[in-house]
């Protein structure tokens, strides 16, 4: 979806409609206005270009979103000050349930969308978990403003804006990406989780090959950690101690080896006039060609596209 206007009537209906109710307030000389939006599996990727200062006050947006600024500044006055937010910066514009005002001045930027409820899911949080917040606006240093903004970048440039977009699996894989990295730059709740010696006491390995088993049956569908929890059901925690103390490795490095396998074998029956290496790493989750290439010729010792046309 694209939007390009000069109208402050237009532009305010359609951040209206796109976003949440607000008003923008200004009587700037130039008023240019540019989106790109693109959407896919709960995930909001818009590319947002202003020629001037512009005020808002928005309602509750119910999603957690994320500004990277790469020109201009945004100026956030929802807490009665101001606090100035330039480039190289991503910050997070409001919690999900509560308004927010501000100013754009002269600003292009990336927003990502997603929902709240995730960032439980990937701290592992399972069914009647405590609901993990996100209690501050910037990330906590330099390294964690890196972080996102190489985040948000892959996701604007790899996953949203190329065949990649059309796989549920690489879409589910990437805002699950957004969600831990949200969680490693901000301060943030902690999930209510059992005790050390509960936990150790259900890493059993029957819970490994419980895990394991659901994974194998599971692989082409959006699972992560809590789902995997959940089929046993054990605590998430309790899953990825069994994995490291009984297989050395993760539940979430175990899936993708599952789905790489999985990958190669499709690739060794496909005919190369009926499918693709990019279609077939898509489809189990890998959204980048380069790196699906070298993760299976680590593991076969063979290119995807040799073992393709192999079969040619």
């Amino acid at each position: 979806m694209s939007f390009a206007s000069e109208s402050l009537s237009e532009t305010e209906s359609f951040l209206s409609d796109a976003y949440t109710p607000m008003h923008i307030g200004g009587r700037p000389e130039r008023t240019g206005t540019r989106v790109e939006r693109r959407a896919a599996g709960g995930l909001i990727v818009d590319e947002l270009a202003f020629d001037y200062t512009m005020s808002y006050d928005a309602g509750c947006l119910e999603r957690i979103c994320l500004l990277t600024i790469h020109r201009g500044t945004v100026a956030d006055t929802t807490g009665g000050g101001e606090e100035i937010h330039g480039p190289g910066r991503t910050f997070l514009i409001s919690q999900p349930d509560r308004p927010y005002t501000g100013e754009v001045r002269a600003a292009a930027y990336t927003i990502t969308m997603f929902d709240p409820g995730l960032l439980t899911r990937v701290a592992g949080g399972g069914p009647g978990a405590s609901p993990v917040r996100l209690t501050g606006q910037r990330a906590v240093d330099a390294a964690g403003d890196r972080l996102l903004e190489r985040t948000v970048a892959y996701l604007r440039d790899d996953v949203m804006a190329g065949p990649a977009a059309g796989h549920p699996l690489v879409v589910a894989g990437a805002v699950r990406v957004l969600a831990a990295a949200a969680l490693s730059a901000f301060p943030h709740t902690d999930l209510d989780t059992d005790g050390a010696r509960s936990t150790r006491r259900d890493a059993t390995s029957d819970t490994l090959r419980r895990a394991m088993d659901f994974i194998e049956a599971n692989a082409d569908r959006d699972i992560g950690l809590a789902e995997i929890a959940a089929s046993i059901p054990l605590t998430p925690r309790a899953v990825q101690y069994a994995f490291r103390r009984h297989a050395g490795t993760t539940p979430l490095a175990h899936l993708r080896r599952v789905r790489l396998a999985r990958a190669h074998e499709e690739l060794k029956a496909t005919d190369p006039g009926t499918g693709s290496v990019i279609g077939i790493a898509g489809k189990w989750g890998f959204g980048n060609p380069g790196r699906f290439a070298v993760e299976h010729r680590t593991a076969y010792g063979v290119s995807p596209s040799s073992l393709l046309h192999a079969r040619s």
